[in-house]
């Protein structure tokens, strides 16, 4: 591992490589999983608030299980996800396009109807954080359904922590970023 500022990274996230490739993979990990996509805290009021300008961009399925579960649910281990349309399936914010899952919350977004894109733990996927009182740790989270993500990183040469440097950044800033590639140059 790394440390970068009060982070850990682990070296799988630096020498992995790693590109979604949806066209293969269909977005399945919106589908599939021990529950929905996790979520911080500082989400769910978010949701919440966001909830009525996502909801034209959501399947009937979806509205009928936030309308039934709220915006957010705690799962079996006592976090925050979002709900599952069916128990650990399919999360209630996917909307389909062309065969392709997508997230009705970033659908919203794009159309500026809001400011946030989509739970922090959706955008740096694969990337999982495990959260402890001083520090935060940057685990690359293996998956079979992403293979193809996989090849598609070693065609490209892609590592994990490159593909995510958006979503990293907007979780942990530029400087942090930065900090990070030094990291990696002296490794």
């Amino acid at each position: 591992m790394i440390e970068v500022g009060n982070i850990l990274v682990h070296e799988d996230v630096l020498r992995e490589n790693f590109v979604c490739n949806l066209n293969k993979c269909k977005g399945a990990c919106c589908l599939e999983g021990d529950s929905g996509a996790p979520l911080d805290y500082e989400e769910l009021a978010i949701l919440d608030e966001i909830y009525p300008k996502v909801k034209p961009y959501m399947t009937e399925k979806g509205i009928a299980t936030i309308e039934r579960e709220g915006t957010y649910v705690t799962d079996f281990e006592g976090d925050y996800t979002t709900p599952c349309v069916d128990t650990n399936k399919e999360c209630a914010y996917v909307t389909w396009e062309n065969g392709i899952t997508k997230c009705a919350i970033e659908k919203a977004w794009e159309a500026g109807e809001v400011s946030w894109k989509k739970p922090i733990s959706c955008h740096l996927y694969p990337i999982r954080i495990t959260k402890y009182p001083e520090f935060d740790v940057l685990n690359y989270d293996r998956w079979s359904i992403c293979s193809p993500a996989c090849s598609f990183g070693n065609e490209l040469k892609v590592h994990v922590y490159e593909f995510l440097k958006g979503p990293l950044i907007r979780k942990y800033g530029e400087e942090w970023y930065k900090e990070l590639e030094e990291g990696v140059a002296g490794i």
